[in-house]
């Protein structure tokens, strides 16, 4: 393809389309990427598979998309040949930031909705953020061929959404490959292609990168402004560290090397990096010869809203885990972290997430792909203490919690919780988010029978099971979307565990204080079940402050000591027993007792 760079709009820019895919989990996204690459033959029937941009076994395990994919494919309409640069996105909750990355290198986004299961919370949600990056929105009606499909009612859902005409929305199947065409021309007609300068300095935003054990970091690019060829030497502006354009190229299904690329393309950078650190998304690559004056502005930092302890097992893997951490930041960049110890663990790192799966998958992850196995301590949220002096305390973990004789208020941090469930469930739905501390804000009826429920709560609240029993509640029927709306001046009490008197800082947590003592006494109970027994007797406690609210024992195991006194003297059998009772006395002063990796994750599951 040939570039005439002294113009500012070059022929090629204008045939190149930019564009992402946004939908509730589970409504398509990934078979319809599927379907678009085979029918633009950017994947051969041999390589052709499910999900074929989820490149993650965990993926396609759980059948969700973790990782937003760039892949580009080529379009004949017209007798014009179109380059088409798709950005699959996921579509839970727990990943929108991944969400937000893709559509800030993008000027369309098709919106998938579930012929069957209609507009969702993250549908409501992932579209707002697409239209506050003034995108081009292509509704697409997706899973027609289904018997439970109700096309008619869904389209109307759409056109109140969008306010757009009912011959506008494509109707389509994913699966079957009915619509696929029409969707294709649809982007090139009616997404925009890229604005920019194309003699100006240049400027490419990083969105994405990941690490190449062989090659070092390959970073993922869209170019605004300006072009960049093979061997150019550029600088990334946030870090001013300068590279050399060892490989630059378009990311097809095999990357495919470039000598030049130019204003509006997406394509990767690999500069031998080795160093994470080194990265980061949302950065601005620049030529060292010609540099832009600024960075690209307006991309979103990242919010963790679960925070949570990740230590090695064996304390000797700690910069083993410090290294995988690097690397999986590289490739997660709503991951954040930072080196902290306990008492019981060692040391380890304090990791902020954007939700319960997101944690979950990123211990999957190091799991997996690091072999590093590691022990996860009770997720919480960050608070805020305000002392008697009036300084601000931010609180990440309990430990750091101030001395309450201090202390002034706390505040904890509140989300508006949307919930879109079908009429039947309301009760049930409003029974969860009230028995959470949760305050009725509205309830609209999207249709006769889907209603739209909204609720102000602590996030607190929704870090642990939540979800799931949202699920279970609504039948599955339930979509569940949140953002935070600041902090709120809250009773919280710091629950400690005690084993044996002594503390155990990583089963500590920050509990509401009219919930404190049932909590306390179901995590003694659960306690319980889970530590083995030992050669003495083991006390669970469960304190506030001083006061212990609550107190489990498991008990030693005895050994029959008096077996062989079969009659005789009384006294034998009393001298034996006194005799083991001091050497459990003495035992229980020097022994361990050893807690098993399930009971730090044992809150969780205090309902099972």
């Amino acid at each position: 393809m040939k570039y005439f760079l002294n113009n500012v709009f070059s022929p090629s820019m204008k045939n190149i389309r930019n564009f992402c895919i946004i939908a509730h989990i589970d409504h398509g996204k990934s078979t319809l990427a599927d379907r678009l690459l085979e029918f633009t033959g950017a994947v051969s029937q041999r390589d052709l598979k499910e999900q074929l941009l989820d490149d993650m076994d965990l993926e396609k395990e759980r059948g969700i998309t973790i990782k937003s994919h760039a892949i580009q494919m080529n379009y004949t309409h017209n007798n014009q040949e179109y380059i088409l640069n798709l950005i699959d996105t996921p579509g839970h909750v727990d990943f929108s930031y991944e969400v937000s990355r893709s559509i800030a290198a993008c000027e369309g986004a098709l919106l998938i909705v579930d012929a069957a299961q209609g507009i969702q919370a993250q549908t409501i949600s992932n579209l707002y953020l697409a239209l506050e990056n003034d995108l081009t929105i292509i509704p697409i009606l997706n899973k027609i061929d289904l018997p439970s499909a109700e096309p008619e009612v869904v389209k109307d859902q759409i056109v109140d959404l969008l306010d757009c005409k009912e011959e506008e929305i494509i109707a389509a199947s994913a699966k079957t490959g009915v619509g696929i065409k029409n969707i294709l021309e649809s982007i090139v007609q009616n997404v925009p292609h890229p604005l920019g300068d194309v003699n100006a300095p240049l400027q490419a935003m990083i969105f994405d990168s990941v690490y190449n054990t062989f090659r070092g970091i390959e970073a993922y690019f869209k170019i605004i402004n300006g072009s960049i060829k093979k061997g150019d030497k550029v600088k990334f502006m946030s870090t001013e560290k300068e590279y050399l354009a060892e490989e630059i190229g378009a990311l097809k299904l095999k990357q495919e090397p470039q000598k030049i690329m130019t204003t509006g393309e997406v394509g990767y950078i690999i500069s031998g990096i080795k160093d994470a650190k080194e990265v980061k998304v949302g950065d601005t690559i620049t030529s060292v010869n010609n540099p832009a004056d600024e960075a690209i502005t307006g991309f979103e930092e990242v919010k963790p809203m679960v925070f949570a302890g990740i230590y090695p097992v064996d304390t000797e893997d700690f910069e083993e885990l410090r290294n995988s951490m690097e690397k999986l930041q590289l490739n997660d960049a709503s991951l954040t972290y930072e080196a902290e110890s306990s008492v019981a663990l060692g040391f380890g790192f304090r990791c902020g997430f954007l939700g319960m799966l997101h944690m979950e998958i990123i211990q999957e992850r190091l799991e997996r792909e690091f072999e590093m196995t590691v022990i996860t301590t009770v997720p919480n949220v960050s608070y805020f203490a305000y002392t008697g002096k009036k300084e601000k305390l931010i609180i990440h973990n309990p430990s750091d919690y101030p001395d309450p004789s201090i202390l002034e208020y706390v505040e904890e941090p509140y989300i508006k919780a949307q919930i879109i469930t079908k009429s039947d469930f309301i009760g049930q739905v409003m029974n969860l988010c009230i028995a959470k501390r949760g305050e009725l804000k509205n309830q609209v009826y999207l249709t006769t029978d889907r209603v739209e429920i909204t609720f102000e709560m602590p996030l607190g609240e929704i870090v642990f099971d939540f979800y799931d029993k949202l699920k279970s509640v609504s039948k599955g029927y339930a979509s569940f979307d949140y953002y935070p709306i600041g902090y709120r001046v809250s009773k919280l009490a710091k629950l400690d565990i005690l084993l044996n008197g002594s503390p155990v800082d990583a089963l500590s947590a920050l509990v509401h204080k009219d919930n404190s003592y049932t909590l306390g006494k179901k995590l003694c109970a659960k306690l319980k079940e889970l530590i083995p027994r030992q050669q003495f007797d083991i006390a669970i406690q469960s304190a506030i402050g001083s006061k212990i609210i609550s107190r489990e024992t498991v008990k030693a195991v005895r050994k029959d000591v008096t077996a062989r006194c079969y009659g005789g003297d009384i006294t034998r059998k009393r001298k034996l027993l006194e005799k083991q009772k001091k050497g459990k006395k003495r035992m229980r002063q020097v022994g361990n007792v050893e807690i098993p990796q399930k009971a730090f994750l044992s809150v969780l599951q205090l309902d099972d």
